[in-house]
């Protein structure tokens, strides 16, 4: 009873310090917000008026301090800091980070807000509201209260457009047909604003490059009809006469290689309808008929303008890209046109050293060193070289000693156009590649065997624009060749035969094309989307002018080695939903197929599907899980092999959210699983079937980022729900959970530490 009176009595005691009223300066009253009414009238609907009441909550100022279940928590920090003398400290931070200093009624401007409401009101086509204010006190706090009484909402009864003869008049009149303002709708003064702004983009289209919105008005005439009015568009009589008067192109002038200090003398070269100066043999002149869209006597537009800019940014070449129009001292109505460009350093060399941990308890590091040429044969194509070589060991754990050590190099040759027998035109702002790249990796598992790869591809990469990218490689080769398989190992496959896949020598060549969907990088949106769906189709022509069938015994090699036959399909969609500026959920879902025909009846290792780590079920060791039910924990052996399958499902949510300026944190649930599509007697449970949802794995967790703007490191603590592994009926461990059971958390809660985000 007594305790129970404790608690009673500290909950009053902080509820009564949440209200935040004791410490108010004298003769002051908190403010706790303002209720709007808008008065029911015959004249407009209940819908109406729920929807004016709620943007209009939005309009008055100020907002009062925020409320959790009807307490004010950042408030009681402010108080509990009491006077932060010194801007450093406990009590600084408690005060200006937890805190939130009182919002007092002093503060508040009845008649200022009345006014914003009633011009709100006004601007939304209710042109006979009429608006009042008043506050009522509640002991120490106090609340504002506004009555907005509306009639009836004007609607537009018709839209005049100029029909008058001049250039402009006519062009303003053609804009017309997607007019915003449309007969029947209610008055409303922001599409008015974006009305303007449509036509002078339009118009900017058409040469006026000198015009802007600011010279379109819109007249209101409200004495038509009984709530309807007549909305004119007029181009303002004051707009001055260049503004009125369409443009066309003279003159291009380039300085691929300006300089603020320039000598004005440097030599001039003339290339089709360009005048290039300062060029010293530094860019083919050809290079500009690919980014620059204007040409002599082309009409302005805007378009055009901001392609060649985004091209020209878009090569990779050039530090500063600044443009100018001028009018020409030519006769008749043109501009001349000006860029002025900055190149990086041609050539760089960037080292870098990387460190690596993941959930299956390797650790290690890696040394990579990249060259590059960013104008290599003088048409901004860039050549990159890069080697690198690192190592990565278990310290503890099953697989402690088997040590993995790498090393090799790639190099990639970037055209900044397309390259091809016939011609393609690109109208994007973004430059069209054609890309070339060779690579070696040299890959020894200590105790076991050793990898060579060797990679080669050619393809090409396009942007349609900001948020569509597409890639397609003509062809990917890649080739491995196992060698040093130890007699451990050996020893390992009459165990599990299945890690024989893993030293087959492998020739795997086709075409791959990647389509990826993004609108991540609009930050102010509340729902954001990513999608990237691809297909992987390899020796299938050769399968097919081969008749190759290994079913039928009649397996196609090339230079001794069957090609890889077969088609693989994965698609990842992301989606961020904004709670504010600081607390968001994403989620992902994966699923991906690969299925092996004519020339292979298995997909090789590489190209397989793996599950479980850092990025993926955190609450499970990288690539130990799967496929469906097979447990590999329970494989004789001296260790844990990787685990691969041919079909893969796996959906990914968390919560993130600020906790204090660059920590973040977030808690996240996990699922999914690999299966075979074909029975493997030495896998039982591997294969997919009708009842994958009970094969699904689960996990929980929770975990910190620290983000330092120029890299986010990420701590997560996850463990296990549903392991799909253990018996029907007896996969949900969550009733395992025991926090003071300490052999739980040894064989259940894995850490992992691991750079950037994991999706």
């Amino acid at each position: 009873m007594i305790k129970n009176a404790l608690y009673i009595a500290i909950l009053v005691l902080f509820a009564a310090a949440c209200s935040g009223t004791h410490n108010l300066p004298e003769g002051e009253l908190l403010y706790t917000g303002g209720t709007i009414k808008v008065v029911k009238d015959s004249t407009i609907s209940g819908k109406q008026r729920h929807e004016l009441q709620k943007k209009m909550k939005d309009v008055i100022r100020p907002i009062p301090n925020k409320k959790f279940l009807g307490m004010r928590p950042k408030l009681f920090f402010y108080n509990l800091a009491g006077d932060a003398k010194k801007e450093k400290g406990f009590r600084h931070w408690l005060k200006t980070t937890l805190g939130e200093a009182p919002v007092l009624f002093s503060e508040v401007d009845l008649e200022y807000n009345r006014s914003l409401l009633q011009n709100f009101s006004e601007n939304n086509g209710y042109f006979n509201t009429r608006t009042s204010a008043d506050s009522t006190r509640h002991g120490k706090r106090a609340t504002a209260e506004y009555k907005v009484t509306t009639g009836r909402q004007y609607k537009i009864k018709s839209v005049q457009f100029p029909n008058d003869s001049s250039d402009v008049g006519k062009a303003v009149a053609r804009t017309q047909r997607r007019s915003l303002l449309q007969v029947g709708k209610a008055y409303n003064l922001e599409v008015i604003k974006a009305e303007r702004e449509r036509i002078d983009t339009r118009l900017k289209q058409r040469g006026f490059y000198y015009f802007n919105e600011d010279y379109i008005k819109v007249q209101v005439d409200s004495t038509v009809g009984k709530y309807e009015v007549d909305l004119i568009v007029k181009v303002k009589d004051e707009a001055p006469k260049i503004a009125k008067t369409v443009y066309k192109i003279n003159k291009i002038v380039i300085y691929p290689n300006f300089a603020l200090n320039q000598d004005s003398l440097t030599v001039a070269e003339k290339y089709n309808d360009y005048t290039i100066i300062g060029n010293d043999g530094l860019f083919r002149p050809r290079i500009w008929d690919r980014t620059l869209y204007f040409k002599k006597n082309d009409l302005y537009n805007r378009t055009d303008h901001s392609l060649t800019l985004n091209r020209l940014v878009n090569l990779g070449t050039f530090k500063f890209v600044k443009n100018q129009f001028k009018p020409s001292d030519t006769i008749g109505n043109y501009l001349d046109a000006y860029y002025y460009l900055t190149p990086l350093p041609r050539k760089s060399i960037r080292v870098e050293v990387l460190a690596k941990t993941n959930s299956a308890n390797y650790t290690g590091s890696e040394l990579k060193v990249n060259w590059s040429n960013r104008n290599t044969f003088h048409g901004a194509e860039l050549l990159a070289l890069s080697a690198f070589g690192g190592i990565e060991v278990q310290l503890g754990g099953k697989n402690n000693g088997f040590n993995v050590y790498r090393f090799g190099g790639e190099a990639s040759l970037t055209w900044p156009r397309f390259i091809a027998p016939f011609k393609i035109k690109s109208s994007s702002g973004f430059v069209p590649r054609t890309n070339t790249t060779i690579g070696y990796e040299y890959q020894n598992r200590q105790k076991l065997y050793s990898l060579q790869t060797f990679k080669a591809s050619f393809g090409y990469g396009w942007k349609e624009n900001a948020r569509k990218e597409h890639q397609l490689n003509i062809t990917e080769i890649t080739y491995a060749s196992p060698e040093n398989v130890t007699d451990l190992y050996r020893d390992q496959i009459i165990l599990n035969p299945s890690l024989k896949y893993v030293i087959d020598k492998q020739l795997i060549f086709g075409p791959t094309y990647s389509y990826t969907y993004n609108t991540e990088m609009r930050q102010r949106r509340k729902n954001l989307f990513y999608y990237k769906g691809g297909i992987d189709l390899s020796g299938n022509l050769a399968g097919v002018i081969t008749g190759a069938d290994i079913k039928a015994g009649d397996t196609i090699k090339v230079f001794d080695i069957p090609f890889s036959q077969f088609a693989k399909i994965q698609n990842e969609f992301k989606h961020t939903y904004k709670f504010g500026k600081n607390s968001m959920i994403k989620s992902r879902i994966i699923a991906g197929v690969a299925y092996p025909y004519g020339n292979s009846d298995k997909i090789p290792f590489v190209k397989q599907f793996f599950i479980g780590g850092t990025n993926s079920l955190r609450a499970f060791r990288s690539r130990s899980l799967g496929p469906g039910t097979y447990n590999a924990q329970t494989e004789v052996g001296v260790f844990i092999p990787d685990q691969s399958g041919d079909l893969k499902l796996e959906f990914n949510t968390e919560f993130r959210s600020n906790i204090y300026k660059f920590i973040n944190g977030a808690v996240f649930m996990d699922a999914g699983n690999i299966w075979l599509l074909n029975d493997d007697p030495n896998k039982p449970g591997a294969k997919f079937s009708k009842d994958f949802m009970k094969e699904i794995a689960v996990g929980l967790g929770a975990g910190l980022r620290f983000d330092f703007s120029f890299l986010v490191l990420r701590t997560d603590l996850a463990f296990p729900i549903r392991k799909p592994y253990l018996p029907d009926g007896q996969r949900w461990v969550i009733d395992e959970v025991n926090f003071l059971n300490g052999p739980w958390r040894s064989e259940n809660l894995l850490f992992n530490l691991a750079i950037g985000y994991p999706f």
